[in-house]
Parts: structure tokens; sequence; C-alpha cells
């Protein structure tokens, strides 16, 4: 069982903002002193560059980055050359998308995705049917962003070459069935890639019970450093993948005449210099979230995601758009107020959220609003920091919004 207020003790934002809650962890999260000290311990010990030095300063910090891989490794149930270091979920998509480019998807082939996808897995392929003509097309979601699986199925056909889609949705917290949504890709030839931005820092992720291809998913929002990021995919498609940067590190040699020769996966994935100190606090994020059980951090968001919902229920001033999901954010308009000026008076109350489009920005296909509040939860938030966002909202009105501007 995960006790909320001792973890709430390895966070110093919560000494140093004893009166600020802090709702936008969807966005990214606070950081344990253990990150901290990791990040902080490269600067002041000494930099020195990975795989490139053979002095003991250098070779410590090649031991540290490694280790990194293995911590994943177990945060993942994989192999440890199955991890691969971006910069972020949005390199890591894009690096999934572009590197199947070449060798696995041609013109024609069709990637299926939801309306609820993030920019990070739309975009990349809007381009990819501008440039090369490979195409996408959407599998139906619900008015809560919930892939059906008999419509999945329908969606399906011989032309589709991928599945991508999160699995978790970023604003209205749709937890996908994405073992059988790989399975179905797998009967008929396909692949199964997820966005695990919003999956991998809440909860138990094994992906070779889930046997999905290739995920992609971001250090900051699971209290790692920012600028930093996780591809997994299996190896033996890694091998396959073509690189999106080529430079340095990455290469075993290159010749004169145009022959380039690259490192094995996942090396060859990691151009130039690293983020070292980012990848090393990366890796004491995953450590520390081992430490406190991925299955404890589940149960425990699940549980105050379920209150924050019930309570939302009592309010009769807002739209709430997905109070049946029990996973990811809360997303919600007060009425008549726009998104925005519902945020800015939450912040004048000291609560911290987001409002927007969220990156989301075809969404509106599903809920018929282009902007939302989102309210997102950690393991470190508690029901109390719910009640006080309750009673600060039952009091919005749309001349209070705008009001704090004046």
């Amino acid at each position: 069982m995960l006790d909320v207020n001792k973890v709430r003790k390895d966070f110093p934002f919560f000494t140093s903002n004893p009166d600020l809650i802090y709702f936008d962890n969807g966005a990214t999260t606070q950081k344990p002193q253990c990150v901290i000290d990791a990040v902080s311990e490269f600067y002041t010990m000494g930099a020195a560059n990975v795989h490139r030095g053979d002095y003991p300063l250098s070779l410590h910090w090649d031991a540290l980055y490694d280790k990194t891989r293995e911590s994943f490794a177990k945060l993942l149930n994989c192999q440890a050359n199955e991890i691969v270091y971006t910069a972020g979920s949005t390199h890591s998509m894009n690096q999934i998308a572009y590197g199947l480019q070449r060798n696995f998807l041609k013109p024609g082939d069709v990637v299926l995705i939801t309306e609820n996808e993030h920019a990070s897995n739309v975009m990349p392929w809007f381009r990819m049917r501008q440039e090369s003509g490979i195409q996408y097309e959407y599998i139906p979601v619900d008015k809560q962003g919930n892939i059906h699986m008999e419509d999945a199925k329908k969606a399906m056909h011989a032309g589709v070459k991928a599945i991508a889609v999160a699995g978790v949705t970023n604003v209205l917290g749709a937890k996908q069935p994405l073992k059988e949504l790989a399975a179905l890709a797998h009967e008929n030839g396909a692949l199964m890639i997820v966005d695990g931005a919003q999956s991998v820092p809440h909860g138990p992720t094994d992906v070779q019970d889930l046997d999905i291809d290739f995920l992609g998913f971001s250090g900051h929002k699971m209290g790692g450093p920012g600028g930093t990021g996780i591809i997994y995919g299996k190896y033996d498609l890694l091998q396959k993948m073509e690189p999106v940067f080529l430079g340095g590190g990455m290469n075993a040699r290159f010749e004169a005449c145009g022959d380039m020769l690259y490192q094995e996966a996942p090396e060859k994935f990691e151009a130039g210099t690293p983020n070292i100190e980012g990848v090393i606090g990366l890796g004491r994020a995953a450590e520390y979230l081992l430490s406190l059980g991925m299955e404890n951090i589940e149960a425990y968001e699940k549980d105050l995601r379920a209150y924050f919902a019930e309570r939302m229920k009592e309010l009769d001033n807002v739209d709430f758009y997905n109070p049946d999901n029990a996973y990811g954010p809360i997303a919600f308009n007060v009425k008549d107020v726009f998104a925005q000026d519902t945020g800015s008076y939450l912040a004048a109350n000291n609560i911290c959220v987001r409002s927007g489009n969220h990156c989301a920005k075809i969404l509106h296909e599903v809920i018929g609003t282009d902007s939302t509040v989102r309210a997102s939860l950690y393991f470190y938030n508690t029901k109390e920091e719910v009640d006080r966002f309750i009673e600060v909202t039952k009091e919005i009105t749309l001349e209070k919004a705008v009001g704090i501007f004046f």
C-alpha cells in the first residue's frame, strides 16, 4: 500500500510550495530528491562524455548511463538492448514513424490511429501521407475516447500495416485494450505501436505480455528530468529500423565513398553526445518508481481518480467529459466559461491545471469542444487537494473568472 504522506516527503516541491496544489501531471511531474541528486552529482563530481573516454571519470558515467537500460528493462519486462534513449515522447514517436518509413512501410500502406491521439502520434503520419503516400485511417472511439474491439476489427483490412495508439489518452484518460489490439494487428501482419506517455508512469507495463512491437514515452512525466525519453522495440525490429539522426556514436565506420555501417541497436539510434545527466537521472526515476511498486501506484491513483470523479459529479456548474473512465485526467469545462479563464481562476487560488486543446487538436470531433480544462493526477496527490479543488471550482462563474483580470 502506498503511503502518500511518506511519498510527498521525497519531493522538495511540496516543502517549497506548501500551499500550491499541482494537478498538471499530464504535462510534467515533480521530481523526487533522488533524481535531483543524480543530476546534480554529474555537475558537482565532474562532467565527462560517455563511451568516448578511457579515464576513470568517463568510465564512472558510462556505468551509470548504461545501468539505466537495465532499470527500464526491469520496468517494462524486456531486454536491456531493446531500450533506446531519446529526448522524450515526441522524439520517440517520430523515430518510430520515420524509422519504419523505409524498411517497413510503402506507399499505399495504412496506419490506424484514433482522433484521441496526441500531436506526436498524428502529425508524423500526416506528413508521411504527403511525402510518401503512406495512408492513415481512424479507429472509431466512443464519447469518452475508448476503442471497442468490434470497431477495431471493422477498421482492420489487408492494407493496414500498423496500429498506433496511446495506451492511455492524454485528455479523456481512455485506457485502450492494447493486448487485444496487438493480437489483432499481428493476426493481420501489422505492427502494434504504443504512445506510452500517459500510461507507463502510472501503472505496470509488461511489453512481453502485451506483445506490442514499439513503445515510446517521456522521462519528465514519470519524475525524471526533462529532455529524456525511451523507445522500447522488439530487438529484431530495432535492427531492421532506420535511424532518423546520423552522426557520432551511432556509426561503426563510414568511408569517403559514402559507405556507412551503423552500430547495432540500440546505439544506432543515439547519435551525438547524449543528455548524460538526464539519462542517469531518468534511471534513478525508474528505480524510484520500482521501489514504490507500479501496482501500488496504479491502485492509489485509480482510487484517487474515482474519488475525484464522484466529487466532480456533485457540481452543477460543470460539463464533465470523462466521468466513467477509471484512469487518466479529469477533463471538464465550467459552463459558459472559456477554459483558459477557468484555468486562470484556479491559478489565482493556488491550483495548477492545464487548459486548452492539450496537443489533441482533432479530439473536438469526439467531444464537441476544442478546449477543456484538464486536472491530471499523480501518486503524490491527495484527497484533501481534490476537496480544495472542488470548493474552488464550485464557486466559478463567468463574472468571477473574468473578474480576476480587472
